[in-house]
């Protein structure tokens, strides 16, 4: 049965932002995660910080941070000193960047880039002395912490990658069984690679989640989604049997910022890319009402897909303001479902000494 973390809180303030997380915990959510977004979000590990101070059990951690805003040793001290405030509940997720690292007029991180960054980091956390690149001796960090260090990835080398490096990966393929499916293979081929044990590498998925009634809205704003997977890799349309049927995506992109899946109008971008068909919009976000969305997320998650942690991405997601109706609703009417319909008890309060494997396994 998979723990459900969420990615979007009270923003405001790093109190009002520790005080929403409290609310979530006692909602009985497993993880809270904040994006890493300098120009629309204020710091994470301030927030995270004020957050461990306020709770007991739930998860905290970064979702998702790069290698091209911060250096990795930085990135490693700073979620150090989370773990000491929050020991045995804190994780870190890194990704490529993508729409973060373009406003700010940078590229997003390659895949070598990546697992340099995840393998400097967990030799840090775990207290080695590790090389880095024209430094002229080798660099220990002093208050290094148990912390997993996960990536977040969608495309197959990325995948395969964080298969032969990371504690844990997400998978952000949409809901389509097929896609799922390659994708936990990719993370075990990887793994199997660099002679890890693959049933080591923990496994979360995060879908995006049009919670509500309106599901003529929900259709036009999937199609934003689906446009937006197709956008970040186009061979997600592959294993499913998808063609895309429409204008290059280039030529689309001209029309909506930043992305398809970060557009200020949802429904308009959606419109953007309404020759999608019904099938195709099925096949990445989750969407409609509480026992819609709790059967979808059972026919994606059932029949042994190795799931860990489950985030439930609220679509749209604004950034600013203050608490959402959104965590309650799916804490209270789409979670019971799903763990009733799979025949599970919800997790126990995460811990890094048997959810996640050790640094040193297979590594």
């Amino acid at each position: 049965m998979p723990a459900f973390g969420s990615n979007r809180f009270d923003f405001t303030s790093p109190p009002a932002f520790a005080a929403d997380v409290r609310r979530a915990e006692h909602l009985g959510w497993d993880y809270a995660f904040i994006p890493s977004t300098p120009l629309l979000l204020r710091d994470p590990y301030v927030n995270l910080a004020f957050a461990a101070e306020r709770t007991e059990r739930i998860g905290l951690g970064p979702l998702i941070v790069n290698p091209v805003m911060r250096h990795p040793a930085v990135i490693a001290s700073s979620i150090a000193t989370v773990a000491g405030l929050a020991p045995g509940r804190t994780m870190l997720t890194y990704g490529a960047g993508d729409t973060a690292v373009r406003l700010m007029g940078q590229r997003p991180a390659t895949v070598a880039r990546l697992a340099e960054a995840v393998t400097l980091t967990k030799g840090l956390l775990s207290g080695e002395e590790v090389e880095v690149p024209s430094a002229p001796r080798r660099a220990r960090l002093t208050h290094a912490a148990p912390v997993p260090v996960w990536i977040a990835a969608g495309g197959p080398r990325t995948l395969r990658m964080a298969g032969r490096v990371a504690d844990g990966v997400f998978i952000r393929v949409g809901r389509h069984r097929a896609n799922l499916s390659a994708a936990v293979d990719a993370v075990r081929a990887g793994a199997a690679e660099a002679g890890r044990n693959p049933d080591g590498v923990r496994i979360g998925a995060v879908f995006h989640s049009l919670l509500g009634d309106d599901l003529e809205r929900a259709a036009l704003i999937s199609r934003s989604l689906a446009a937006g997977y197709y956008e970040y890799s186009p061979r997600l349309f592959g294993p499913p049997g998808f063609e895309w049927n429409g204008p290059p995506i280039e030529e689309l992109k001209a029309k909506v910022w930043p992305d398809f899946h970060h557009a200020a109008d949802l429904r308009e971008s959606g419109r953007v890319a309404s020759f999608l068909p019904d099938e195709v919009a099925d096949a990445f976000a989750l969407y409609g009402t509480p026992r819609m969305i709790a059967e979808q997320l059972v026919q994606a998650l059932g029949d042994g897909l190795p799931t860990s942690v489950v985030v439930a991405h609220p679509m749209p997601a604004p950034l600013s303001g203050g608490r959402s109706p959104y965590l309650e609703r799916f804490a209270t009417e789409v979670i019971p479902l799903v763990r009733n319909q799979l025949g599970g008890r919800r997790p126990s309060r995460p811990d890094p000494a048997t959810d996640f494997p050790e640094q040193s396994d297979g590594v």
